[in-house]
């Protein structure tokens, strides 16, 4: 059993120059994904913002360790590993899955009456009010490879190797059960403000179901609909790193 001092150096990715940062990104992948996704974050991003990726159990760098496979196991692992990094202003952005994980982050940072994130930026998934069943979870390998086709962004080479699936299948779909379990308790919205992406070709979180993040907040609310799919393209992309940046700068 890894103590958290261990567990907090495995599952937080700092990159780019580490305490150069005003102001810290939290960032949480998607299903099956991984903190690499956000490893050229800083090269898009001002300078003061620092990125700090969640890499959670199951895969790259902690393969070793069991995936979670309830919200509230995930939620707890973070509130243990980045409890040193509240004490400056921070913000939170997820894809996909990570964006049901950095809602749930954010209630129960209220909930225990710690600092709370300047903003949270939700890209790719439903709202509380908008989510349909999560497909692929609790079927059998092919419905979970089928899903997995259908949201595109899967390297081909995954899917011709069979060694690669026995790697990635195990974490997603214990990702996927986080989301399909984790229910959608009644609580009051947060006050902080929300920024949603949505792909313009996502059938997964069209940008009609991304509009009811509006409902989980009493602070402002913007949706921005991008181009590509769940997975975004590159300019995409680009307005994601251009809200961020506008969000967080200095005020003046």
């Amino acid at each position: 059993m890894l103590d958290v001092s261990a567990r907090r150096r495995r599952a937080l990715r700092h990159f780019g120059s580490p305490g150069t940062g005003r102001v810290r990104l939290l960032c949480f992948h998607y299903a099956g994904g991984t903190a690499s996704a956000f490893r050229e974050w800083p090269r898009r991003l001002p300078a003061d913002v620092a990125t700090v990726a969640v890499q959670l159990p199951g895969r790259d760098t902690r393969l070793d360790e069991p995936p979670h496979v309830h919200m509230g196991s995930v939620v707890a692992e973070l509130l243990d590993v980045l409890d040193p990094l509240l004490d400056e202003p921070f913000a939170c952005y997820g894809h996909s899955m990570g964006a049901r994980v950095a809602l749930a982050l954010a209630h129960e940072l209220r909930a225990t009456s710690r600092p709370g994130p300047r903003a949270l930026f939700v890209a790719a998934s439903a709202a509380t009010a908008a989510r349909g069943r999560v497909r692929g979870w609790d079927e059998p390998d092919e419905g979970l490879i089928a899903y997995l086709r259908d949201l595109g962004g899967t390297p081909p080479i995954v899917f011709e190797r069979p060694d690669l699936l026995d790697l990635f299948l195990p974490a997603l779909r214990a990702d996927l059960t986080v989301v399909a379990t984790a229910g959608d308790p009644v609580r009051p919205p947060l006050d902080v403000p929300v920024h949603a992406f949505a792909g313009a070709d996502d059938r997964e979180a069209s940008a009609a179901r991304m509009a009811a993040w509006r409902e989980e907040t009493t602070g402002p609310f913007t949706l921005d609909v991008v181009p590509g799919g769940h997975f975004f393209d590159e300019d995409g992309v680009g307005r994601v790193f251009d809200v961020i940046a506008g969000t967080l700068a200095e005020p003046r």
